[in-house]
């Protein structure tokens, strides 16, 4: 294992939003033990510091945080507090998200406006609150994780896929209007996921009658995306390795949206 003085994000502060589970909790794994101090922040603080407790059991440094980022009041709250316990960020990975598959018809404007603060407005109000801390540094990277729904859309996943289209453009936005003052901002773009989140998005389209049977994604992308794999591609772009990566898209689909 890698000594947390030598990893790819030593010395560096690091929050992941969604940080408990899936690709959240892989991402939290590996930036703790890339030598990060991370704030994993959670809707559910108890998953979060449970995960934190046993990075620090390995003598890593972590930290779990209880917020819904959808919440401007508790994004401050939790930002506040990573920042007294480990010090200002260097790296940000908005992960947090979630998503409604239904026919367009049937979405109801509830739905609606709550997914976009789930996957939208929470990269807003975190990106918003830590950014100062960067720029007081002179230096951040952001990361925001989009979808390959943001270019490759599906039948019941209107909203979902609007919500991704929007993270592209937003990690591209950040990126344009924070580039010289030393801030950079990219997104990654998973295809399907063996993740609870993923399993259920197959099972619910596959319920609308979209065919995503397993030769299908067979087809599509080879096999499923495994959470490790895109807490890596995360990994490259919160590490120095790729400073002259900025305002980027990074597909992690195995060619789905080269199809």
């Amino acid at each position: 294992m890698t000594s947390r003085n030598e990893g790819r994000l030593a010395g560096k502060v690091a929050i992941v939003s969604g940080g408990a589970g899936g690709c959240g909790a892989a991402a939290s794994e590996l930036f703790a033990r890339q030598g990060a101090r991370v704030a994993i922040v959670d809707r559910d603080g108890y998953a979060a510091e449970s995960l934190a407790a046993q990075l620090r059991d390995e003598g890593l440094q972590a930290a779990g945080f209880g917020a819904d980022v959808a919440k401007k009041a508790e994004v401050a709250k939790a930002v506040a507090a990573a920042e007294k316990r480990f010090g200002p960020t260097d790296v940000l990975f908005n992960h947090a998200g979630t998503l409604i598959v239904k026919p367009f018809l049937e979405i109801e404007e509830d739905e609606w406006d709550w997914l976009m603060a789930v996957n939208v407005k929470s990269m807003y109000l975190m990106t918003q609150a830590v950014l100062p801390q960067m720029l007081a540094k002179g230096a951040g990277s952001i990361v925001c994780t989009s979808s390959i729904s943001a270019v490759c859309a599906t039948p019941g996943e209107v909203l979902y896929d609007t919500t991704k289209g929007a993270c592209h453009m937003f990690a591209r936005a950040i990126a344009i209007e924070y580039r010289d003052r030393g801030i950079r901002c990219n997104a990654i773009a998973p295809g399907f996921i063996r993740t609870q989140h993923g399993i259920r998005e197959i099972n619910d389209l596959q319920a609308m009658g979209v065919d995503i049977s397993e030769p299908a994604i067979a087809q599509q992308q080879g096999r499923l995306c495994e959470p490790s794999e895109v807490a890596a591609a995360a990994l490259f772009l919160a590490s120095d390795e790729s400073s002259f990566v900025n305002g980027t898209h990074l597909f992690v689909d195995n060619g789905f949206s080269a199809l």
